[in-house]
């Protein structure tokens, strides 16, 4: 998105951040989010920890549907409670993302045209890669890193999904400054003018001095006591991360399964109607934070993986979400070990046609032909969309 296009968007309202405990300089919620689109992406490394309060049953409880202990680090652990990561970057095509568990990890490493997703509890390794072709293609790109379905949410990506919306489709806001992983930090408040979706409101905390989303809280139109979902840097040093950190070297003895992925040609994004929102099996209704992504022909196995559940609930992005939910199907979202049938069973209910799971923040439909349609609105509104 442009920067003049989401500065233009908020109407110059005369709001001023308050300088507060922190003695920050005044500034306008426009001013901010300029500053925040408009920052070089800075290298860094941190722990994260991610909360979900999202309604869903506690994954812990579910015990009787795994064969694994849950203290295993994997993507379903996202779905509620607190989980820690930790992050580095090199603020271009280098990073990684580790998601701890008690004793285990899963980690997703990016190096520009090539990608790996490594669990340690079972010591397997998926090693994303493109054709020759696509390579270099996404070589010439100015931010090209291979799309994998398997990425962990971090501040930076959480943020900019919600910049995203803010040109038609909100209002923004500063509240107090406020103090985040010992660094002083203005915060924005983006409220989705829908009255249906979701999606109360969603606080982004700004580091005064890189101008980079140290942490976002997503609040539900269903709870206005604690964020529904929250993910934010508890230790946070802007410099460059070593290289071998941001280096994948496969553990001695772990198993390795490749694959490719598949980009767009430019033919197809050019044949894509501007205003169809489909992409083959893909397509979109509504808009904004009442979009209602629809994927049909989804194999069997994606609908009873744990990827469904904490992929679905994890993404903002509707291109993500279809990536996600319809991709390679190598099940790397799901837990080692576990009985994806029945962790299915148990996070979604029955409804006419086929399955429903229902949080605070997002509604998923699984339709016994095939269909999936997710998005950050009630469930009736997914029951009505299907037809």
């Amino acid at each position: 998105m442009a920067l003049a296009l989401v500065v233009a968007a908020f109407a110059a309202r005369p709001v001023l951040a308050s300088a507060d405990s922190a003695d920050l300089p005044t500034i306008t919620a426009d001013e901010l989010v300029a500053k925040v689109v408009g920052a070089d992406p800075q290298p860094l490394s941190g722990t994260v920890v991610y909360t979900a309060n999202l309604g869903l049953p506690d994954v812990s409880a579910l015990a009787s549907a795994m064969s694994d202990s849950m203290t295993s680090a994997a993507p379903i652990n996202l779905l509620s409670g607190s989980s820690t990561l930790r992050v580095w970057t090199d603020a271009d095509r280098r990073s990684r993302v580790s998601l701890l568990g008690t004793t285990s990890e899963y980690s997703v490493v990016h190096d520009a045209t090539q990608a790996w997703s490594y669990t340690s509890s079972d010591q397997s390794v998926v090693h994303y890669t493109l054709d020759a072709a696509d390579a270099d293609r996404l070589a010439q790109a100015a931010d090209g890193t291979v799309p994998v379905p398997t990425d962990l949410p971090t501040p930076a990506s959480a943020a900019a999904d919600v910049l995203a919306q803010v040109e038609q489709f909100s209002t923004v806001s500063l509240d107090a400054a406020t103090t985040i992983a010992g660094r002083d930090a203005y915060q924005l408040i983006v409220t989705p003018t829908s009255h249906t979706t979701l999606i109360s409101r969603v606080v982004i905390a700004v580091d005064a001095q890189t101008w980079s989303p140290l942490r976002v809280q997503v609040w539900s139109t269903q709870d206005a006591t604690d964020p529904a979902l929250e993910l934010g840097f508890t230790d946070v040093t802007f410099a460059m991360p070593s290289d071998t950190v941001l280096s994948f070297s496969t553990p001695a003895g772990a198993t390795v399964k490749e694959v490719t992925v598949p980009l767009p040609s430019d033919e197809d994004l050019a044949q894509q109607p501007a205003d169809a929102g489909s992409t083959g099996s893909v397509s979109t209704s509504g808009s904004g934070w009442d979009t209602v992504v629809t994927l049909t022909g989804v194999p069997t196995s994606a609908l009873t993986s744990g990827a469904l559940a904490s992929q679905a609930l994890t993404s903002t992005s509707s291109d993500d979400l279809a990536d996600q939910l319809g991709g390679s199907g190598s099940g790397s979202g799901t837990v080692s070990g576990s009985d994806p049938q029945a962790l299915y069973d148990a996070l979604t209910t029955k409804v006419d046609g086929g399955r429903l799971l229902s949080s605070s923040l997002v509604s998923v439909l699984v339709l016994d032909d095939g269909r999936v349609l997710a998005g950050a609105v009630p469930a009736a509104t997914l029951i009505t969309a299907a037809g």
